[in-house]
This record gives structure tokens, C-alpha cells and sequence, in this order.
């Protein structure tokens, strides 16, 4: 490695792409189109970065199988950081498989965490926890961003799965390494991680009172062995178990209506409004409350009664001391959204609906619905059209993100 060359790689590393460019900027051999490409990805052109990562790797060919192989995590990883989900991780994996016989540990573990971030983006949390949990910080001397980058992706884990003590200390180890690393972007990314800890995150309504909590509230609130109706994965938690109501919409308007009210009961005019959205109640919307009501019986048997009353039905929890609702901070399919958006990437539809596991239409019209009210605007036409929203100031999105709650 030439010393110019060397020195644009240490720039980079510390996070200085434009100084790094000036090193090599008119050199096309292929270590120095590798490093132009990872300059151009820190400075947001990624289709440009990857084109220069794919012409560095044909340049390497394969028998420099070491070098081809960092271009091809450095190319996954620019994907990633685009958007770009719908790329296979084959060449990920093999990539990672190459570097580690090769004896390049740092980078086999850089290709790792690529995987994991990726995983833990599309809400595969078990799928990221294993890559994570296989990660050996003590294998190889890793370099503090690096090292900090780990940590972060730990803490983002812990943060899904409401651990709150253990994505503290995640991020008091991310800290301290992004400090030894002296990179800005860094320390504000643990920064706007550690503000999800301390801003609210969703409303809690008991017996009719509505208030915001934070995630370690709603940690709490898991472990209190009440019956929670909870509106960020559409299901029914009880002390032992948990029944998933996310496609069945209407038994989840019920039970929703009925918990928000407890220990109340709720007039039958009220929830065939409610779950039907009939504006003039009949005959035939009573006789279908009455079989959904029969259904949503059936559902909640380990965990609650629905007990008729003169007016309506009651909600009675078994085993459980209280009934609370656990609503998200944006009601409807909207919010999951702008929880992705909120990040300030640039996402295309495509790469939305793989991340909600949803179809790419439903994310079209809720774009669509978005955008009329000015809550996000695209940019570009056609298939490179991709979309951006504001960050959302006074609370957290962690529980609007993709399995955020294991549910099961």
C-alpha cells in the first residue's frame, strides 16, 4: 500500500471523506476506487459508491480474494445504509466466511454486524440477537469505531426488545468507545439513541385516564402481570401468555374499546361504531356484534371473560389485577412508517414494505395519505422515487418500529 493510499484510508477512518478524496481523486487502481467509494457512501452518494466498489472488486479479481472480499461488505454495507433491503445477503455471508480464513478478524466482524444491523432494520430481532450474540469483541484488536458501532447495535437491540438496563449499558460502552474514535457523526447517532430512553413512547389508558410513558415504564408495565391491550403489535398480553389479534382487526377494535373502559362495560351502539364504522346502527350490525363478540371469546379464553351486561359487555381479566391500553404515540399503519422514515434516511417503497412485511401498494397509499398531509415528501421519479419525513420531536418511535415486541 502506497503511502497515498494509506493516508486516505486513516482519513477515512476518522471520518474525513473530502480530505480522503483529495488523495486519490484521480487514481483508478483499484485500491484507490475501493477508498473512493467508501468516501462517496460517508458523503450520502451511494449509487456512486457502489459503482466505484464494484469496479474496485473486478479490479481485484479473485486472486486478491482479500480485498474482494472487504469491497463486497463495503458494497453490502452501502446498501444498507440506501435502503436497500431487497439485495440478497449471500455474498455477505461469503464475503464474511473469506475474511475470517483469511485471518482479517476486524473485518470479518465488521461484515457481521452489517448483517445484524440489517436483520435487526427489517425487525428479524432473534435473527440479529444470534449474529450478535456470535460477535467475539476479544477475537482481534477492534478499532474503536468499530467497537462503538457493536455496542450501539447491541443497545438498538436491547431497546426493541424493552431491555432498558441493558441498552444503558450498551450505550455507556458505545459512548466511551465513539470518544476514543473522535468521530461527531458517531457521538450524535448514541446521543439521539439514548434520547428513545428518557422521551415518552406510547400512552397508557387505565380505567379511562390517559398518560404517557417511557420504554422503562413500559418494561415495567410487562413485568406487572396485568392484562395489556397493546396497540403497537395488535395483540393481547397476559402474565403468561400472548394472543396475536394484528389480522383480525375487528376482535382488536373490540377488545381495544372494551379495555379502555374497564372495569366500566361499553354500550353495543358504542362498539359497532367503533368496530364496524357504522354511522346508523341495525338489526344485522347487532346480530354481527354478536358473533364477533362470540369470536373474541373464543380468542381471549385463557386470559379473559367478555361478560354481558344490560347495556353491553364488560371485559373481566383472569389472573390479572387490572386491564390497561397500551396505545402507540401515532395511531393507524401510518406510524410504522414514519418510524422508519424517522431516521432522516431516504427510503424507496420497495424497501418500506420489506421492512413492515407488508405489500408495496399498502405502503403506496399510505405514502400517498402522508404526503397530502405534508408529513413526507419524495424526492426523485419513477423507480428511483424514495421518500423522507422530518424527525419527530417529543417522543420515541422504538415501539413503532418493526418487532419491536416479540409476540408469542
Amino acid at each position: 500500500m502506497d503511502s497515498l493510499v494509506a493516508s486516505a484510508a486513516r482519513l477515512l477512518a476518522a471520518g474525513d471523506p473530502l480530505s480522503a478524496l483529495k488523495r486519490v481523486a484521480l487514481r483508478d487502481d483499484p485500491p484507490a476506487l475501493a477508498l473512493r467509494g467508501i468516501a462517496m457512501a460517508q458523503l450520502g452518494d451511494y449509487e456512486r459508491a457502489r459503482k466505484l466498489l464494484r469496479r474496485a472488486a473486478r479490479g481485484f479479481g479473485s486472486r486478491e480474494r482479500l480485498a474482494q472480499a472487504r469491497c463486497q461488505v463495503a458494497e453490502a454495507e452501502v446498501a444498507l445504509a440506501a435502503r436497500d433491503l431487497t439485495r440478497r445477503m449471500h455474498k455477505l455471508d461469503a464475503a464474511a466466511q473469506a475474511l475470517d480464513a483469511l485471518g482479517d478478524r476486524t473485518n470479518a466482524l465488521h461484515a457481521h454486524l452489517v448483517g445484524a444491523r440489517r436483520q435487526l432494520l427489517v425487525g428479524e430481532l432473534d435473527a440479529a440477537e444470534k449474529t450478535l450474540a456470535a460477535v467475539n469483541m476479544a477475537a482481534a484488536t477492534v478499532p474503536p469505531p468499530l467497537a462503538a458501532r457493536v455496542e450501539l447495535t447491541r443497545a438498538e437491540l436491547a431497546l426493541r426488545r424493552i431491555r432498558v438496563a441493558d441498552a444503558t449499558v450498551a450505550l455507556d460502552r458505545a459512548q466511551a468507545a465513539a470518544v476514543a474514535a473522535g468521530i461527531p457523526a458517531l457521538l450524535a447517532e448514541i446521543d439521539r439513541a439514548r434520547r428513545a430512553l428518557s422521551s415518552p413512547s406510547a400512552r397508557l389508558i387505565r380505567a379511562g385516564v390517559v398518560r404517557v410513558v417511557r420504554l422503562d415504564e413500559v418494561e415495567a408495565l410487562f413485568a406487572s402481570g396485568d392484562l395489556i391491550v397493546d396497540g403497537c403489535r395488535r395483540a393481547v398480553r397476559g402474565p403468561a401468555r400472548t394472543v396475536p389479534l394484528a389480522g383480525r382487526p375487528v376482535l382488536f377494535e373490540l377488545v381495544g374499546a372494551l379495555a379502555g373502559a374497564w372495569p366500566a362495560d361499553v354500550r353495543r351502539d358504542q362498539l359497532i361504531e367503533r368496530a364496524f364504522l357504522a354511522r346508523a346502527v341495525n338489526e344485522s350490525h347487532r346480530a354481527r356484534l354478536r358473533v364477533e363478540i362470540g369470536r373474541l371469546r373464543a380468542a381471549l379464553r385463557p386470559l379473559a371473560r367478555i361478560e354481558a351486561t344490560p347495556r353491553g359487555f364488560a371485559l373481566a381479566p383472569i389472573n390479572a389485577p387490572a386491564v390497561v391500553v397500551l396505545a402507540p404515540p401515532i395511531d393507524g399503519p401510518a406510524g410504522s412508517i414514519l418510524a422508519l422514515l424517522e431516521g432522516g434516511e431516504s427510503w424507496s417503497t420497495s424497501a418500506l414494505a420489506c421492512a413492515l412485511g407488508t405489500s408495496q401498494r399498502t405502503v403506496q397509499r399510505e405514502l400517498g395519505q402522508l404526503e397530502e398531509e405534508a408529513a413526507v415528501r419524495a424526492v426523485g421519479h419513477g423507480r428511483s422515487r424514495r421518500w423522507l419525513a422530518p424527525a419527530l420531536g417529543g417522543f420515541a418511535t422504538t415501539l413503532l418500529l418493526p418487532g419491536a415486541l416479540a409476540v408469542g
